[in-house]
């Protein structure tokens, strides 16, 4: 029996889902939004953990190494996501985090199934028609340290609070700002929030 672990923030998709998923007989399937993941993976310990990478909170950033800890007495489960092409930026951070399986949400449902029983196996699993965002994943354009600066800057932070939480000087995070903003092609900073929200860089 597959120990399955549901994690998305829309209540009605996440129950019904759940349900969809219930059916299958070599299945154990319990839900849950984001905020509660990490707590209810400690508990579960489940052997995969099928997560939908919109997040309602922390700016549509999902947490998902809170997800996979890693410590002596747990063995992490393995993950597979939910995602899509246009959102490229999610699709590296799932890389970085480890996740074996890639589930495009516009495909059929049985392929989560299939998904959720290769990952089980520890095998990657791959939807076809998220390659164009694999694709856009390797060729982001902000460093980390501009990540940073900018997710700040998406919270309301001023350029003083910046450099005081990054320990850097107020004309190094006006250097950064204006790289991000030429990097994406924005207009402002605030432009330069809204398309990397969009592409999921933040």
């Amino acid at each position: 029996m597959i120990r399955v672990l549901l994690v998305h923030d829309a209540c009605l998709v996440r129950s019904v889902l759940a349900e969809w998923l219930r059916r299958e007989p070599d299945l154990t399937v319990e839900d849950t939004p984001w905020r509660s993941a990490p707590h209810r993976v400690r508990s579960l310990r489940p052997d995969v953990c099928a997560a939908d990478l919109d997040c309602a909170e922390a700016y549509g950033v999902p947490p998902l190494g809170d997800l996979c800890p890693r410590t002596p007495d747990h063995t992490p489960p393995r993950l597979l996501v939910l995602a899509t092409a246009n959102r490229p930026g999610l699709l590296k951070r799932a890389i970085e985090a480890g996740a074996l399986g890639y589930v495009d949400k516009a495909g059929a449902p049985d392929q989560l199934v299939q998904g959720i029983r290769r990952v089980a196996e520890g095998k990657r699993f791959v939807h076809d028609s998220l390659g164009f965002g694999f694709l856009k994943a390797a060729e982001m354009p902000l460093t980390r340290r501009e990540l940073s600066v900018l997710s700040l800057a998406a919270e309301g932070a001023s350029v003083a609070e910046i450099a005081g939480s990054l320990h850097l000087s107020h004309g190094t995070v006006r250097n950064y700002m204006a790289a991000i903003t030429r990097k994406t092609g924005a207009r402002n900073r605030i432009d330069a929030i809204r398309i990397s929200q969009g592409e999921g860089w933040l």
